[in-house]
């Protein structure tokens, strides 16, 4: 076997391949009691945690039959538990994260077309997925949670288990092995899962770092669901990426923004237009605590953000908004407007930020100018290399 492929073990000292474990690993590697996961109220996990968090979930894991490939569902609520276990099985098999607000019908359209394997849910979770796995002979795996350890830690237990693998078979994954799975909207048609590798997330969580100038100083304040590409990426990956830290919070709360700002104290947050408009509404009546606030930027995705909003953003924290555009397809970012000294224009999406951008006919297979009307097309390692059996 050609040395370029070999399988990538968890004792492998060659790590030159991106995979979520090869990145989280270097940055352990750099600065090992560097704080990466922190949530309001709990003590911080460092990168060596979570690096060794990782790998013991793995070995669980793989003792209960996951092997690499396998598709892990996961119905938590957000907080930092559901950023662990997304990094934990997409780095020894495929996650498969879940909207926890399904209804039943839900989970057995998502459950089947994923082909999960087996399903994380809350220890005193009482989540319809749970009996729809169990009617699809998918394994429930119950994940319990300790508050006074550091934030992401959980054990696993589950009620059934199958042939038990290496936990280095699981850890032996390569940049072309698919790390995450997501599903299309479906508004327009059938939603269809969205295969995408380690080394499109781990692409795009370096240029999204690299659009937002992240360094290990920054710490992001994540009010994004865990399910949705822009959470997962836009906020939590791209920030360990820089080394940075990234606060997991249960959710947008309006109430409770403000003071997480203050207890926190991050550097940036990225929402929806939606949770900007919320935030501004509040604002007035925190006005202390956005004075004393360290954020150096804003940033605003997944919607079109209205040029007032924006307008208003940046004058109300005295801090530039930047907006960005993607889609799941392209794991998350594919334009952003700059930060300063470089102009950022409102209504406007930026600048290519990762992918490479043009515009073509939309009914012709040719490219056309760039100040011509028509159809995005992109193309670069960050884009998934096409649907699932689609």
């Amino acid at each position: 076997m050609a040395e370029e492929d070999q399988p990538q073990g968890a004792s492998d000292e060659a790590e030159y391949r991106m995979t979520v474990r090869g990145l989280l690993r270097a940055r352990a590697e750099t600065d090992g009691a560097a704080a990466a996961i922190r949530a309001p109220g709990r003590r911080p996990m460092t990168y060596q945690g979570l690096l060794a968090h990782i790998d013991e979930t793995a070995a669980r894991l793989a003792a209960l039959g996951v092997r690499r490939g396998d598709r892990v569902a996961a119905v938590l609520p957000n907080g930092p538990e559901m950023a662990t276990a997304f990094l934990a099985a997409s780095a020894c098999a495929t996650s498969a994260p879940l909207n926890p607000g399904y209804r039943a019908e839900d989970y057995e359209f998502f459950l089947s077309d994923l082909e999960a394997k087996v399903l994380l849910v809350q220890a005193d979770s009482e989540s319809p997925a749970i009996e729809v796995a169990r009617d699809l002979g998918i394994s429930i795996v119950h994940l319990t949670v300790d508050a006074d350890a550091p934030a992401g830690s959980f054990t696993l237990h589950s009620e059934v288990s199958g042939a038990a693998v290496e936990p280095a078979d699981v850890l032996a994954v390569d940049e072309r092995d698919v790390a995450l799975v997501l599903h299309t909207s479906g508004t327009t048609s059938r939603p269809k899962i969205v295969p995408l590798s380690h080394a499109n997330i781990c692409t795009s969580a370096a240029n999204i770092a690299t659009a937002l100038a992240l360094t290990p100083d920054d710490r992001c304040l994540n009010v994004m669901p865990l399910f949705h590409i822009h959470g997962l990426m836009g906020a939590t990956l791209s920030t360990l990426s820089a080394g940075a830290s990234v606060v997991c919070t249960p959710g947008f709360d309006q109430q409770l923004f403000f003071t997480w700002v203050e207890e926190c104290s991050p550097t940036w947050y990225t929402a929806v237009p939606t949770m900007h408009q919320a935030i501004l509404a509040r604002a007035p009546r925190n006005a202390a605590i956005i004075e004393g606030a360290r954020l150096r930027f804003l940033r605003s995705s997944s919607a079109s953000l209205p040029p007032q909003v924006m307008t208003a953003l940046g004058e109300t924290f005295g801090a530039p908004v930047v907006e960005g555009y993607g889609m799941t397809e392209a794991t998350h970012q594919m334009t952003s407007n700059p930060l300063p000294p470089r102009p950022r224009k409102a209504g406007a999406v930026g600048l290519a930020a990762g992918p490479e951008v043009r515009i073509a006919d939309e009914t012709e297979n040719r490219l056309l100018a760039s100040d011509a009307t028509g159809e995005v097309v992109i193309s670069g390692p960050n884009v998934t290399p096409g649907y699932e059996a689609n």
